[in-house]
């Protein structure tokens, strides 16, 4: 976790609505003032529309602590269902027992039965449909005719219906204009801009107790911005990834590059790169050979998505295997850079297929580590290496690769030792 790293007591980019960290952007204050003013003046349907990942649960759950102690409540996260289920749904919220036997008309009469009784104690009963857009056409018309429950002088419960744009759509369905003619007070949420993200990201750090330098550059809320669209959910996916990846590179400071790369994470793409990356660093864990230093620099290193693999594989409690082997095979080659470089000290330019040449191997006199690519077969890696293709060439592989089980399938990632001619 990065949370002492950056001298946080929370999280701040969470996945949970909770209200206190809720940003208030001019359209979240507005729709908040809109909801509370149409339940306080016992409006009846309300409605609140947004994209996903705008914050709507959380402004509600913002609405349910204003209106804590004046109003019963239940909220209602289970929308695909029939009529009958939802009525049944909507009683047992309310803590009144349904029945499993009972039919519709049962389960009005005891709803109404409940709201009469709440009326007479003086206390309103509010009911919020999350992801209200999910609800069938019959169960959007049995929430129409809760608006039926009436007493002569004031509605005997209201009803908040939050959802997606597709919630809008389905309201301006003409079989739907009954229940969208009840609807007094219709509020949404905008995105928000760069400025927005900015106080956004500001806020949700200091309500987790942060205080101090900056943690994102203002080049990096810039690219964030961007890329989430405004959308507060993607801005905390954005924040969480850029934050771990931060703190797994030791760096306080978040800049648009590991911002680059938290949304490579992101990506479905990046995901599908990173499994075959995975793919061939596992085996290694378990191979007799240790892993050749100038491979990781330039097969892994070299790769900014690899380098988060890897980082993550050594906060996994892998860091001990790889320093170890790194830093022995590290020393190794250095050690035969030195005694075959120049005078001047410049280290000597690799071979073009960027193989790592080794000294002495005890089967052979030198070979070359050669990092499999796309299009290698062992055919064209024998004919290049020892001009020929055949059982003395296939021998000489085995030799040198003694842990290959079949020496004729070989992958992409993998390192194979070849043979040098006298003229290399």
């Amino acid at each position: 976790m990065f949370l002492d790293f950056f001298g946080l007591r929370e999280q701040p980019f969470g996945v949970s609505p909770d209200p206190k960290y809720l940003y208030f952007s001019p359209s979240h204050r507005e729709a908040l003032a809109s909801l509370f003013y149409g339940i306080e003046t016992g409006r009846g349907f309300l409605a609140l529309i947004a994209e996903p990942g705008m914050g709507k649960t959380s402004l509600l759950f913002q609405l349910l602590e204003r209106l804590k102690g004046s109003i019963r409540s239940a909220f209602l996260f289970q929308t695909q269902c029939d009529s009958r289920e939802l009525l049944r749904y909507l009683l047992e919220a309310l803590g009144v027992e349904g029945g499993p036997e009972a039919d519709l008309v049962q389960l009005h009469s005891r709803l109404n039965q409940f709201l009469l009784a709440e009326t007479a104690a003086g206390r309103r009963v509010v009911v919020f449909i999350d992801e209200a857009q999910n609800l069938s056409d019959s169960a959007l018309e049995t929430v129409r005719l809760f608006s039926n429950f009436e007493a002569t002088d004031r509605k005997l419960f209201q009803i908040v219906l939050s959802g997606q744009p597709e919630l809008a759509r389905r309201l301006k369905n003409p079989r739907l204009a009954q229940l969208s003619q009840r609807i007094a007070v219709l509020a949404g949420l905008k995105s928000l801009r760069v400025t927005e993200t900015l106080e956004y990201i500001h806020h949700r750090l200091q309500i987790a107790g942060h205080f101090g330098h900056e943690i994102f550059s203002s080049a990096s809320v810039d690219m964030i911005a961007k890329a989430s669209h405004g959308i507060p959910r993607n801005i905390n996916n954005i924040c969480f990834n850029a934050m771990s990846l931060a703190c797994a590179m030791g760096r306080q400071r978040i800049d648009p590059e590991i911002v680059q790369e938290a949304l490579n994470d992101l990506s479905l793409n990046c995901l599908v790169e990173k499994s075959q990356i995975l793919r061939h660093i596992t085996p290694t864990l378990t191979s007799t050979p240790p892993l050749s230093a100038r491979w990781w620099r330039d097969s892994v290193f070299a790769n900014r998505t690899a380098q988060t693999v890897v980082l993550s594989a050594l906060l996994g409690g892998l860091g001990t295997y790889f320093g170890a082997h790194i830093g022995t095979e590290a020393i190794r080659t250095s050690s035969a850079a030195n005694l075959s470089s120049p005078a001047s000290g410049q280290e000597s330019a690799p071979p073009p297929n960027s193989s790592v040449r080794t000294s002495q191997h005890p089967d052979s006199s030198q070979f070359v580590t050669h990092v499999v690519r796309e299009n290698d077969t062992v055919w064209n890696l024998c004919v290049s290496s020892m001009g020929r293709y055949d059982e003395t060439a296939l021998a000489e592989l085995r030799k040198l690769n003694p842990e290959l089980i079949d020496i004729d399938r070989i992958e992409i990632g993998q390192q194979i030792r070849l043979p040098l001619s006298p003229s290399d």
